[in-house]
């Protein structure tokens, strides 16, 4: 039995070792020891950052191969969206899909036929290109090819670098909340499918056009957008999904900010916390009154990976000002009603049972429990629907034998307060570059 391992810990082993000998010699110059001048102590201080960055990789590569932070690419987004960042000058190309097979229960919780079908979809096929002009200027997209015959725009920006701490973005922005909205691609996350707390409360795939700036240290990154604000006559009692503009000649009488932090500083661990806010009206009137309809959304999110261990959970909740008057708007009655306050969690844990071993693959088997509830307070004169409060419990398992592509298998096992929910099983094929 083995540990995975790597050339690259070798080489950065070697690194440290000319780091330290140039740094002792630079302390300590004959110069120093003559009583003259002390050296120059920028070169000090480049030196110990590089020796420190040096040290922080080989402590993450002790780690093995399953370390995989929001930080190994760059500045929030996966491996192949942010390619670009890691080029010199010119074009990058990248991209990722999923193919999905969903298999549902011929019956319902409570005994009655189901009426789902099973399906097979050719899901997402991604193209990301970016380009940089240099060291300041970059632009990066990604275009979208959904039940292999839908096309969208999924995100599109320009980067002015100002420093290595600081820039600011324009463009068809990912709203920076959750674990997958940004982190998307197939291999970096368990589970056949997106959770349903990342669908319902926050929508992902979430994207607006708008302004921002980014930055951070080596611990920590912030990301702070304004953005068009999603569209309140489009929400239902599943939830905001509907509001998605998506880019497409947005409503922009109404803003939202989003905001977000994460601390990187602990190989494998990504934590953080997020928050949007905005008004979803657009100057829409009810009765010759506006209509608000200010949305808030937050969440706390960690994702932790270390020797095989792979732990993941979300907590998001959304509030809906003014739910009675979008309502109106949208036409929704009784039970039909966009709530006013949502929740939903989640949790999920696999482990590489080939880690150690002489097989250079990895394999998951992982479970996950998940609780949404897109009703939990709905506006006065409204009803609640009680297949809103939705349990989804996941036994499954990814194999991956190199780790840009993935393959995903899980039963789930839904549960509803109506007693509706269909079980199912599922099958993910997934790649990217």
């Amino acid at each position: 039995m083995r540990p995975r391992s790597t050339p690259t810990s070798g080489l950065a082993a070697c690194a440290i070792l000319t780091l330290v000998f140039a740094l002792s010699t630079t302390v300590l110059m004959p110069g120093d020891l003559s009583g003259q001048a002390s050296p120059d102590s920028a070169r000090i201080a480049d030196l110990e950052r590089r020796l420190d960055a040096i040290t922080r990789e080989l402590e993450r590569l002790d780690l093995g191969d399953d370390v995989v932070r929001a930080d190994t690419a760059q500045l929030g987004f996966g491996p192949g969206a942010s390619k670009v960042y890691q080029i010199e000058r010119g074009v990058s190309i990248g991209g990722y899909g999923e193919f999905l097979y969903e298999n549902y229960g011929s019956e319902r919780e409570d005994g009655t036929a189901s009426g789902r079908s099973d399906q097979l979809d050719a899901l997402r096929a991604i193209i990301y290109v970016g380009y940089k002009f240099d060291d300041r200027f970059l632009f990066n997209s990604e275009i979208e090819v959904e039940h292999a015959d839908e096309i969208f725009l999924e995100f599109a920006y320009l980067d002015y670098r100002l420093s290595d701490r600081f820039g600011l973005r324009g463009g068809m922005l990912l709203a920076p909340l959750g674990l997958v909205n940004e982190l998307h691609e197939p291999p970096v996350f368990l589970g056949s499918e997106r959770s349903v707390t990342e669908q319902r409360i926050i929508p992902t795939t979430w994207r607006e056009n708008g302004v921002g700036a980014f930055g951070g240290s080596d611990d920590l990154s912030w990301r702070v957008y304004l953005m068009n604000a999603l569209d309140g006559a489009d929400f239902a009692a599943t939830g905001v999904r509907g509001g998605r503009q998506k880019g497409s000649k947005a409503l922009a009488e109404d803003f939202g900010l989003a905001a977000r932090v994460d601390y990187t500083g602990t190989p494998g661990l990504l934590a953080g916390l997020a928050a949007y806010s905005g008004e979803t009206g657009h100057n829409r009137e009810v009765d010759g009154t506006p209509v608000g309809g200010r949305l808030t959304i937050w969440d706390a999110h960690v994702d932790y990976r270390s020797r095989g261990l792979w732990l993941r959970g979300l907590v998001a909740g959304a509030t809906v000002d003014e739910a009675a008057e979008l309502n109106e708007l949208a036409g929704l009655t009784g039970s039909d009603g966009v709530g006013a306050s949502m929740l939903g969690w989640y949790v999920q844990a696999g482990f590489d049972v080939l880690r150690g071993t002489d097989i250079d693959h990895e394999l998951f088997p992982y479970v996950g429990l998940e609780k949404v509830d897109t009703q939990r307070e709905v506006a006065s004169g409204y009803a609640v629907d009680p297949a809103t409060d939705v349990t989804v419990t996941s036994l499954g398992v990814a194999w991956k034998p190199i780790p840009q592509i993935i393959l995903k298998a899980d039963l789930q096992f839904h549960s509803n307060a109506a007693k509706t929910g269909v079980n199912q099983w599922n099958v993910n094929l997934g790649w990217l570059f």
